[in-house]
């Protein structure tokens, strides 16, 4: 582990300085690294490693002084598990030694520590008892560290029989103007999302803070406790509850050593798994290469290579720009695209118009049962699953219904959309606003509602939310509440205070639709008359 010569050494410069130092050694003897300070002040980032991973040790192992006589203090233990050194050795000077006739020094060291990391549940590290600098000096260090690997490798064995799945972290903030219910809110409705997407979540971490911290979101000892959770916990993807900005996401990544995403990356990886159509596919790739444009640089130094070829010689353009460059041409492209898509679909809702055809848009958050009730009410067999964003292309059908006043039977065409979110990520809304267009270009509205969700209330102010943020105001809209057979009693109370004018039915049990059909004859003979 060490010789008495350095260790002795090192006490005598520590003392003389009145700091403590620390010292880290690879497997071979080389010092790769020293520093005047903590371990946790000199830690190395997990990115510069030269080894790392949750099965193994990084081949480091630390000696530092300490000018305390005490145990080593549970901040130098964290960062020995954040850089998952091969074991941690602090000397306790004694603040006085001499120096020997011809060199070296004696007397420095009055104990030593050894620290190393643990698999076993409940505890990260080890600590032994104080020990003398002899007895450290004749400790097998290479049987130590083999024995410590081969324990975490059958630990990290067990832990991924299932590695197909991401193992995340879910981070949660409370700021001024969030209550706890809100962020529950936030919290189950991400975690649904993370598992829609093929996720499963380990832990929930959250902090409260005033605001939100510019370099890291969170707090320097909550990044700490987050990246020791995430060793423990074998997570391989840190999952955040808002939306990061390009150099939070690498500080953080640097920091904690393993991916880190935000909200908006776990829905654009839905809406690529879901995409099924051309047009789906292609407003997908819209909305990632438009939420990716700005977070190259977060890709580290792999980017700031010279190019090669034509276009890329010159006055020195980087890969990083020509990479930018690249998607933009691409983003350019998709979007000419996306307008002829968009062209597309209005000449096929005027040659509707043009045989006065009136038209309904069922809108509604996402899971609200709006494709359920598209196929109850027009016999369709649309795809439909209790999952986030099942449906993503939009799905046309017609309807026979009798009319308001003649009892005449009139066609009208229902068309089921995305579904909407809590504060749907921009790049979606401009890369869908061909699939959205039918929503403003419809006569009217079925605001379809999921009542026996906790939060449906809040889903239903979103949804509004966004509607009145459309570039061109919407028709008229009818609420219809959906799934009032698993409400409860209470909450249908409460709902039928708040929405006199809505419809209670059950899409599933097929509850409620003659008078959801009569309702939507008026709202179609007000909003044509309108």
């Amino acid at each position: 582990m060490t010789t008495p010569e350095f260790a002795q050494r090192l006490a005598a410069i520590s003392t003389d300085i009145k700091q403590p130092i620390c010292t880290y050694f690879n497997r071979r003897g080389q010092a790769i690294r020293v520093g005047v300070g903590t371990p946790r002040q000199t830690q190395i980032p997990p990115l510069e490693l030269p080894r790392y991973g949750a099965e193994r040790l990084s081949g480091i192992r630390c000696i530092t002084t300490q000018l305390k006589t005490e145990p080593p203090n549970e901040a130098s233990l964290t960062a020995m598990a954040l850089q998952r050194l091969d074991s941690l050795i602090v000397l306790n000077v004694t603040g006085s030694g001499f120096e020997r006739r011809g060199g070296g020094a004696t007397g420095y060291v009055k104990e030593a520590y050894i620290a190393n990391l643990t698999p076993e549940n409940g505890s990260t590290w080890q600590v032994s008892p104080p020990l003398s600098l002899d007895i450290v000096v004749n400790q097998d260090f290479i049987d130590l560290v083999a024995e410590i690997e081969g324990r975490f490798q059958q630990e990290f064995v067990a832990q991924n029989v299932d590695s197909d799945r991401d193992r995340v972290l879910l981070v949660g903030m409370i700021t001024d103007g969030i209550t706890p219910q809100q962020l529950k809110d936030t919290v189950v409705e991400l975690e649904r999302l993370i598992n829609t997407a093929g996720g499963e979540v380990l832990q929930i971490v959250q902090q409260k803070r005033s605001r939100v911290h510019p370099q890291t979101v969170v707090g320097e000892g909550k990044v700490q406790e987050i990246a020791l959770m995430a060793q423990t916990l074998g997570a391989n993807l840190i999952v955040f509850d808002r939306d990061l900005s390009p150099s939070q996401v690498r500080n953080l990544e640097i920091q904690i050593g393993i991916r880190v995403v935000d909200r908006t990356e776990v829905i654009l990886d839905i809406f690529a798994q879901r995409a099924q159509s051309r047009a789906g596919k292609l407003q997908v790739e819209l909305a990632q290469l438009e939420y990716m444009l700005p977070r190259l640089t977060g890709r580290g130094q792999a980017m700031s290579r010279l190019g090669g070829g034509i276009g890329t010689r010159g006055p020195g353009e980087t890969k990083l720009e020509t990479e930018r460059r690249a998607i933009a041409k691409r983003i350019s492209r998709l979007q000419t695209e996306v307008d002829q898509l968009q062209a597309h679909r209005s000449r096929l809702r005027q040659q509707r118009q043009h045989r006065e055809v009136p038209s309904i848009a069922i809108v509604g958050y996402t899971n609200a049962g709006k494709s359920t009730l598209l196929n109850a009410l027009t016999n369709s067999d649309v795809y439909t699953a209790d999952q986030l964003f099942a449906t993503l292309d939009p799905t046309t059908r017609r309807m026979l219904l009798p009319d308001a006043v003649t009892s005449r039977p009139k066609q009208i065409v229902l068309t089921d959309t995305v579904g909407f979110i809590h504060e749907l990520p921009a790049s979606l809304m401009d890369a869908f606003r061909a699939t959205l267009e039918e929503v403003t270009e419809a006569d009217a509205l079925l605001h379809v509602a999921d009542l026996s969700h906790p939060a449906w209330h809040s889903q239903i102010r979103s949804v509004m939310s966004i509607l009145s943020e459309m570039p061109i105001t919407p028709g008229p809209a009818l609420v219809v509440l959906n799934k009032i057979d698993c409400a409860d009693s209470e909450t249908l109370e409460l709902a039928r205070e708040e929405f006199p004018q809505a419809v209670f039915i059950s899409a599933r049990e097929v509850l409620g639709l003659e008078t959801l059909r009569q309702r939507i004859s008026q709202l179609i003979r007000y909003a044509v008359a309108s």
